[in-house]
């Protein structure tokens, strides 16, 4: 049989071979080049991921846009005048067109979607589409955006799970929730600076949140995996997946975090 592609049923069965069942929340992070040769593209995947979990589950995905961050957290080398030039001509975070940063092709198209709920959030945003959609999107606050109080928290709170669809493991943000619980000094503060509407004028200000870090979430996964039998892993078209419970992975990385994490030694 000559095969043209990978379609919309080819990945639904594949999603439900991994574990994938009706009325799941899931938190997807993707890769569209990981899955191979996909007729109709993007949309067929996400078609795939909405019919899998069906009208009475829940499908998140981050959509954050760190472009609209300080100019300097992307750049060192700009002059004072050129971060000031910046700063003025920046638009501010439009939940409906504003695009999404190094997210991918899949999340950047769900969140066009009629139906798809975006959170607030200027530069920590998720979307969703399904049962909980609203619930988890509704008053993303600014301050601390992947707490508990945060869409990962919700996701959490309702015993969902994360979908690594060929995406790496150290793209796992759920894992951020665990930095907000950590017993030690390793986290530290951060002010971020971001261009939002105060008492109805665009301006400049600053919200508290932690400098988060994710260098150690490949090796988390890793071990996770290893130390117990919550991963499942398969192929959803030629892409290595991953499912795994996101109450349970968070917990176990608030654990590794408090035992192998150090706070930096400065010179």
């Amino acid at each position: 049989m000559i095969t043209a592609g990978i379609t919309k049923s080819t990945l639904i069965n594949d999603l439900r071979g991994l574990g994938v069942k009706k009325g799941m929340t899931i938190i997807v992070h993707s890769s569209f080049k990981a899955i191979g040769k996909v007729i109709g593209g993007p949309v067929s995947v996400i078609l795939a991921l909405e019919e899998a979990v069906g009208t009475n589950g829940t499908i998140v995905m981050p959509t954050q846009t760190e472009h609209l961050c300080e100019p300097s957290e992307h750049d060192a080398n700009l002059s004072s005048e050129e971060i000031e030039f910046i700063k003025d001509n920046m638009p501010i975070y439009y939940p409906d067109l504003t695009p999404t940063s190094y997210m991918g092709i899949i999340p950047e198209v769900f969140r066009r979607q009629d139906g798809v709920f975006r959170s607030s959030h200027p530069h920590m945003s998720f979307a969703a589409w399904g049962k909980e959609a609203k619930r988890i999107m509704e008053d993303h606050n600014l301050h601390y955006a992947l707490n508990e109080k945060s869409p990962l928290g919700k996701i959490y709170d309702l015993s969902g799970y994360i979908l690594l669809l060929g995406a790496p493991t150290n793209s796992n943000t759920s894992l951020h929730l665990a930095e907000y619980k950590q017993q030690n000094s390793f986290v530290k503060p951060k002010v971020w600076g971001v261009k939002m509407l105060v008492d109805g004028i665009e301006q400049w200000t600053t919200y508290d949140d932690i400098n988060n870090e994710s260098d150690d979430f490949e090796l988390i996964f890793n071990e996770f995996k290893i130390q117990t039998n919550a991963v499942t892993e398969g192929m959803v078209g030629e892409a290595v997946s991953y499912l795994i419970p996101q109450r349970e992975m968070v917990d176990y990385a608030l654990g590794w975090m408090n035992r192998n994490r150090r706070e930096h030694i400065e010179q």
